[in-house]
């Protein structure tokens, strides 16, 4: 009898044992906008961009990884409708008169998701109804157009947005 209740005081014990909160890497978190970049002349082909530097305005501090490369991913703001970046071809050289800066604004609706007891909320961003564009700074732009791929941005497994130069 007393080995019948040791018993079940360690089945009961063990029943209220919960797995640990721990986020896994793999669960997918608020994603990014995945840009590509194409060939304007040939539009189904990628081109890389050389010397580009991302910065999100109002900031100096430009992204990590985005030159000599022709897909790259940019943050959204979680807290705003909108997102602007300055997309500068040529920002890296040390010459900064031949720089050529692009300013794409980003606007979309937000939708905060329930991920998991570990992991907490992600953003998903809807650019469906969105005046996301190409802002002219000057005469010379460097981008020739953009296109709006994947307007729902919940994962960061396809193409959001394609530019052309």
């Amino acid at each position: 009898m007393k080995q019948i209740i040791i018993l079940l005081l360690i089945t009961f014990s063990l029943a209220g044992c919960e797995k640990d909160d721990i986020c896994d890497e793999t669960t997918s978190t608020t994603p990014q906008v995945v840009i590509e970049f194409y060939n304007a002349a040939s539009p189904n082909t990628l081109k890389n961009v050389s010397n580009l530097k991302v910065v999100a305005n109002g900031f100096t501090e430009a992204l990590t990884g985005t030159t000599g490369v022709s897909k790259i991913k940019v943050p959204l703001q979680t807290n705003l409708d909108a997102t602007t970046w300055q997309f500068i071809e040529n920002g890296l050289d040390t010459d900064a008169t031949n720089d050529n800066e692009d300013i794409l604004n980003f606007t979309y609706t937000r939708e905060t998701v329930f991920v998991s007891r570990a992991c907490g909320y992600k953003t998903v961003y809807d650019l469906t109804n969105s005046n996301t564009n190409l802002v002219a700074t000057d005469a010379d732009n460097w981008i020739d157009h953009i296109t709006i791929i994947q307007p729902n941005i919940d994962t960061e497994n396809e193409t959001h947005i394609k530019i052309y130069f």
